[in-house]
């Protein structure tokens, strides 16, 4: 009778752990959502003009591509939350200055337009990779790579608005990343691969 307590004590351990681990993964993914929704809500309120947002996506991509880094071997440890706690901490206090300065944008530019619709895909790709962990339909691994896919879509929109303005051929530039990005979270998503809580 004892050992089969153990071994259901023991299963039922491991699929906390593996619960929480599937949840830690994707609320690292929801905090990247709401940093994304903090800067088009800058954006279109004219609080961030479009240089402002484009340092504010290089920012993002640093943290993506250290999410695709810990991710990598499908685990997230404690000193790996920690740091990915740290630099999101970090960018959100960023997003809050960037803000609250005196810098003002406008809202209704070309330019501010384009980067409002850029970063209103991020804000969709990142809750797809999200919905995506939370259900199993990814696993971490494949997390980790379409946030590696994530980072390169960002790190073009900062190029992009380093100037201050997003033209035209920079904003199809980043489109076609973000296509080639979509197809990539459907594909994953709809593999064979799925987490196994």
């Amino acid at each position: 009778m004892k050992p089969r307590i153990l071994v259901t004590s023991l299963l039922l351990a491991l699929g906390t752990a593996s619960v929480f681990a599937q949840t830690t993964a994707a609320s690292t993914v929801q905090r990247d959502v709401n940093q994304q929704t903090r800067i088009e809500q800058g954006l279109q309120s004219g609080s961030l003009n479009t240089r402002e947002a484009g340092r504010l996506e290089k920012e993002e991509s640093r943290i993506d591509q250290l999410q695709a880094k810990d991710l990598k071997d499908g685990k997230l440890t404690l000193r790996e939350r920690t740091q990915l706690r740290r630099a999101q901490d970090h960018a959100s206090q960023d997003i809050h200055a960037a803000k609250a300065n005196d810098i003002r944008g406008n809202p209704q530019s070309a330019s501010s337009q384009r980067m409002q619709a850029d970063v209103r895909r991020d804000i969709n790709q990142e809750k797809r990779i999200e919905q995506g962990v939370q259900s199993g339909a990814l696993t971490h691994r494949e997390a980790g790579r379409l946030e590696h896919g994530q980072a390169r879509v960002d790190r073009r929109e900062a190029n992009a608005a380093r100037d201050g303005h997003v033209g035209r051929y920079e904003q199809a530039a980043v489109r076609r990343g973000e296509q080639h990005q979509s197809r990539e979270i459907f594909q994953q998503k709809h593999d064979a691969q799925h987490h196994r809580g």
